[in-house]
């Protein structure tokens, strides 16, 4: 089994490093790769270094079994091609071809079969905050079906990247040290100490990318016909992302039967206990597998709605574990690799 991973240097890449080393993935090489200012850079892995390649159109994915690609849409695209032509699985974690109809998009608790048909050789891994939502929402899916989604998330510096991350500490230190006018390059306003209500760039109907992203992604990983409003918002924390999401179901739900589904639900941990202030926050979920909800309650605005809270670790569940989950049920299923 032969590994690559693409865009090896930037925050996911780092991650799935780190976990493909937790959960002893079965690799008998791994090979990195990178843009120009990352090719030279050495990662160790099962103490062993391993040296950053330059991304090139050449035969040097010929031997490789899975590729993991996370250096953006446009490498994405212009390397598929590259990356497949020899057999080489490409499970890709931007927004190049998640919608595309020959492209599965895949959440392993959810549609892991879907990964099976893949006529481009390209699995997309969805975006972080549909990934999250539709790993809680699944089980209360299965007792009556969701009609509509409203969900507000708090999405943290983590979901810009490594640099947007550098960038908030270094606001923060800029603002306490010296007064002065803080760095602001990775996001549209200053995010230390404050919110920003948009995440990525406006269409035309005034919602931005990322909450398109969600109405559509939604509906392609559970093949459903629901329909969901999003609000998504930048916060100050440094990593995991948290959302607050009311759903509609065709039969009203009780609050037990919802923590009956999620209590045994794969990738999802409980936490609810709100009258003793016990609730998930996303400082106890970084780092963390699973998805955390709690705070769930009926809407007093509409007898077959329920509200809850979630969060999860971007970089993880929302990115790396999630690609790796992927190529998991692919080893585990014969023939299918």
């Amino acid at each position: 089994m032969r590994v690559a991973i693409v865009g090896a240097s930037g925050a996911v890449g780092q991650e799935l490093l780190r976990i493909l080393d937790e959960r002893n993935f079965p690799l008998d090489d791994l090979v990195l790769f990178g843009s120009s200012r990352s090719a030279g850079n050495k990662y160790k892995f099962k103490g062993k270094d391993y040296e950053v390649k330059l991304l090139q159109h050449n035969d040097e994915f010929k031997d490789i079994d899975i590729a993991f690609t996370s250096a953006g849409a446009g490498t994405s695209k212009d390397f598929l091609e590259t990356i497949t032509k020899y057999g080489a699985v490409m499970i890709d974690n931007s927004s190049a071809f998640r919608m595309d109809d020959d492209v599965p998009l895949v959440v392993p608790e959810i549609n892991p079969e879907d990964a099976l048909s893949r006529p481009r050789g390209v699995i997309a891994n969805p975006n972080c905050t549909t990934i999250m939502m539709v790993v809680v929402l699944n089980p209360i899916e299965k007792l009556s079906h969701i009609r509509k989604i409203h969900v507000a998330s708090y999405q943290s510096a983590s979901g810009a990247g490594a640099a947007a991350m550098q960038e908030l500490q270094q606001q923060y230190k800029e603002i306490v040290e010296t007064g002065k006018a803080v760095t602001i390059n990775k996001f549209p306003h200053q995010l230390a100490y404050n919110v920003i209500p948009q995440i990525d760039k406006m269409t035309e109907n005034d919602y931005t990318k990322e909450e398109v992203k969600m109405f559509n992604e939604t509906r392609k990983i559970m093949h459903s016909d629901v329909r969901t409003s999003a609000t998504c918002v930048r916060v100050s924390s440094l990593r995991s992302h948290s959302e607050s999401v009311w759903f509609e179901t065709e039969q009203p739900l009780s609050v037990e039967e919802i923590r009956n589904a999620l209590q045994g639900a794969p990738g999802v941990t409980l936490v609810d206990d709100p009258q003793n202030y016990v609730y998930p926050m996303p400082l106890e979920s970084a780092g963390k597998d699973d998805v955390y909800v709690g705070r769930v309650r009926k809407d007093l605005a509409d007898d077959n709605s329920c509200t809850l809270w979630l969060t999860g670790d971007q970089i993880r569940k929302g990115a790396a574990l999630n690609a790796i989950q992927i190529a998991e049920y692919l080893i585990a299923s014969p023939g299918r690799l």
